[in-house]
């Protein structure tokens, strides 16, 4: 069972895709999969978007989205939960979402997913929140999490180490060569800047305002569908005049097929990182660039503390700096085929499902 909050999240289509992944990449290994979704009853009619993924994607008997409050559900029954929850080898938990007493009780195994590394621990660490409590065992995509210069706290728990999976049979190597990098994001997402351990670890925001000239330094084309208020009339202005392109995620993203075709439509991923990320070392590598690399699209991806972790240099190039950043896009501009054969090579030998998921499986003790 995999629990996380998708129709709460309805046309933001590479969330989507987190639990995609999961839910494709196990029920090709053969388990019976069921995704378990939560909604307060003003908001059932959030529930369309949800319904329409999962029947597009032939999982049209594989969910449940709990109404709050009532034995109502869209989708399977809530019995049906239940059980499902009870015969399953694991609850895997995204960011402890589902609070379902009786469906996290009826689970031999609570798995908390930290898909988002650094705020969690913080948080229990300062004694803010606790979202790990009534788990098991405890998966993270901050694969540096508990090594050497990560300075995201363990809280005492034993974290797996896991990247995000990809199924490959989703992400065809996409056709012809795109003249735009591109990317998708939030500017600043739904939580705020942490002051820990004497230093405050903030957004995506006070990352990519050190890499606005980028492209008035190269001369090249970019584009990112930003989730942006309209209030940030000052940045706004400042990637206009730095020459970002700004398109409407929603428009060009707001499902996993849309999602899919704007990837399949880039010269390559510029990746910039939440400073979260970068400045704790944690290791965190971006799930939409994994649909890049699968896609034949190279990443340049800023270091969060990945270098020397993939292979970088063909199709994952990495940045530190302004300069390194414009050194990555004129090498991939320079030889684009190179970089897009090398991409796919990365996403097959390292981020493809069938070998992170068996993976994680064995280490979570489900053979």
């Amino acid at each position: 069972m995999l629990a996380g909050a998708v129709a709460q999240r309805p046309h933001v289509g590479g969330h989507t895709w987190v639990f995609l992944q999961y839910l494709l990449g196990l029920q090709a290994l053969g388990w019976d999969v069921m995704l378990v979704d939560s909604l307060a009853a003003d908001q059932a009619e959030s529930a369309d978007y949800l319904v329409g993924v999962m029947e597009r994607f032939r999982l049209a008997d594989a969910y449940a989205v709990l109404i709050d409050g009532s034995e109502e559900t869209i989708g399977r029954s809530r019995r049906d939960a239940v059980e499902h929850a009870r015969s399953s080898a694991a609850l895997i938990n995204v960011m402890g979402y589902l609070k379902d007493d009786e469906v996290l009780a009826a689970a031999p195994m609570r798995v908390f997913l930290d898909i988002d590394p650094g705020f969690g621990q913080m948080w229990r660490a300062l004694g803010l929140a606790d979202p790990f409590a009534e788990h098991d065992a405890f998966v993270t995509v901050g694969e540096n999490l508990g090594l050497e210069g990560c300075t995201i706290p363990t809280c005492g728990l034993d974290w797996i180490a896991t990247p995000q999976p990809v199924v490959l049979d989703e992400w065809p190597v996409a056709g012809g060569v795109g003249d735009t990098f591109t990317s998708v994001g939030a500017w600043r997402g739904p939580y705020g800047p942490i002051d820990y351990g004497g230093r405050t670890y903030g957004l995506r925001v006070h990352e990519f305002r050190r890499f606005l000239e980028l492209p008035r330094r190269t001369g090249r084309s970019f584009e990112v569908a930003l989730d942006i208020h309209a209030a940030e009339e000052a940045d706004l202005a400042r990637l206009r005049e730095d020459g970002w392109r700004l398109a409407d995620p929603r428009a060009v993203a707001g499902t996993p097929e849309a999602y899919r075709e704007y990837i399949a439509g880039s010269l390559g991923e510029l990746m910039v990182a939440k400073n979260m990320y970068v400045a704790s070392r944690s290791g965190w590598f971006s799930d939409r660039s994994i649909c890049y690399l699968a896609s034949g699209r190279p990443v340049l991806a800023q270091d969060t503390g990945i270098r020397g972790r993939y292979p970088h240099g063909d199709g994952l190039l990495v940045f530190s700096d302004l300069d390194e950043a414009r050194e990555g896009v004129e090498a991939i501009a320079g030889d684009p085929d190179r970089h897009r054969r090398a991409a796919r090579e990365i996403a097959e030998a390292h981020f493809a499902s069938d070998i992170v998921l068996p993976r994680l499986l064995d280490e979570l003790g489900i053979g």
